[in-house]
């Protein structure tokens, strides 16, 4: 049923892979990614933000941002820090972070099957995120970012991961962050036709990260298609790329919420109001409160932090997108209480991935925030739920670790 198949990837020369490689696009802000790139001008920062070579003052939607990513990516071809590999073929990539371990495959993922469905989604994009990243891939001809793609997991496909990254990896290094990244090639029809009728197998697949990423490769080529009056369905821009893991090795974080101010109520009026919905339990010697179970909150407040417990009968238990932690907070605090109306519209209101530690949440109201919300992570087995009914979880809900890498693997279009 799902439809994968091997690419002739651009790829960085193996003692450069580390140089080259950066975080995702979306993970970064522009000073964020001046900082980082700062003294590596190889670094793909520079191809998927290319705002950072130019006056710290440019719009990062102005047209000569995008034509500075395809230039900067040009350029890394003419000195043969990339190049293309002369034959296509998939590869699997292993990320460790600290004790978890996680082996997905990097393969061109049909736009066909997101379409009609088979690729599941669970989140709503943005107009002008689209619309970014449409430019992007048009002006680049290329998906320079992988979709974060997740399957339930397959006991042959396990095993066939397990034997073929048995064999010496392509690349293999440390990244400032710590995390280790390893890829290794899979070329020649055998092995590729295995890996090929195991996903065919395959009732769908579902977007774990990069909604964005995905929605716009499909745009781009919904648009080649429609321009190309020779369209077969083989063509590249048909694809985009991506990287497929097996459920059960999933990483999901907590993603927390911190509000700028308390919508004109007084600390204690606050704590008030939200002792409707929740209990409220003062931490014992102020000590930072990790949700540690579902339906259970952190709140740092006026120097303060606090265990929220969701009142029973303050939401449907039945209702798998309404029983999130996210919705609760959102529909019992967030919104009646702060007047967040529509979180991914309100300036008011900012995510901060579990990746910065719950310090960060205490740092941000410290700093002149009013509140801060730490949150169970969702599971992987609620996104597939909700994703299987065809409905989608409010903005926010989840944040993968790690992040994959982009610049060692690129999917040209044509």
């Amino acid at each position: 049923m799902v439809r994968i198949r091997e690419f002739k990837a651009l790829r960085p020369r193996e003692d450069l892979a580390a140089e080259v490689a950066s975080p995702p696009y979306d993970v970064l802000n522009s000073l964020e990614a001046r900082q980082l790139a700062r003294g590596r001008p190889r670094s793909f920062l520079r191809i998927i933000k290319p705002e950072i070579d130019l006056p710290e003052d440019t719009d990062p939607y102005d047209e000569a941002v995008y034509r500075r990513g395809r230039e900067n990516l040009d350029r890394l071809v003419e000195e043969e820090v990339l190049f293309d590999d002369p034959e296509p073929a998939l590869y699997f990539y292993r990320q460790v972070m600290g004790e978890h371990s996680q082996t997905g495959l990097v393969a061109a993922a049909s736009i066909e099957d997101y379409e009609n469905d088979r690729i599941k989604k669970h989140e709503h994009t943005r107009a002008e995120k689209e619309a970014d990243r449409v430019r992007h891939v048009e002006t680049l001809d290329a998906n320079t970012g992988p979709v974060f793609l997740t399957y339930r997991a397959d006991r042959e496909m396990n095993r066939l991961a397990e034997e073929l990254t048995a064999a010496d990896p392509l690349y293999d290094f440390t990244a400032d962050d710590g995390v280790r990244h390893t890829v290794w090639k899979v070329s020649g029809p055998d092995r590729i036709g295995r890996i090929r009728e195991i996903f065919s197998r395959m009732e769908k697949l579902y977007v774990a990260d990069g909604h964005h990423r995905s929605a716009s490769a499909v745009i781009t080529g919904q648009k080649l298609r429609a321009a190309n009056p020779d369209h077969t369905g083989e063509e590249e821009y048909n694809f985009f790329l991506a990287v497929l893991f097996p459920h059960d090795q999933l990483r999901i974080m907590d993603y927390n919420r911190v509000v700028k101010d308390l919508a004109g109520l007084a600390p204690e009026e606050f704590i008030e109001r939200v002792k409707e919905k929740f209990r409220v339990e003062e931490s014992p010697d102020n000590r930072p409160c990790r949700p540690e179970a579902l339906h259970q909150f952190g709140m740092y407040l006026a120097g303060r932090w606090y265990r929220l417990t969701a009142r029973p009968g303050s939401f449907p238990e039945d209702d798998p997108v309404k029983s999130l932690d996210v919705s609760i907070l959102q529909d019992n605090l967030l919104g009646p209480i702060l007047k967040i109306g529509d979180p991914r519209k309100d300036k008011r209101i900012d995510f901060v991935g579990g990746i910065r530690g719950l310090e960060e949440l205490a740092r941000r109201v410290d700093g002149g925030e009013a509140v801060a919300f730490a949150l169970h992570p969702t599971s992987i087995e609620q996104l597939m739920a909700i994703a299987d009914r065809g409905e989608i979880m409010p903005p926010k809900s989840t944040w993968f670790e790690p992040k994959l890498r982009s610049g060692l693997l690129i999917h040209r279009l044509r």
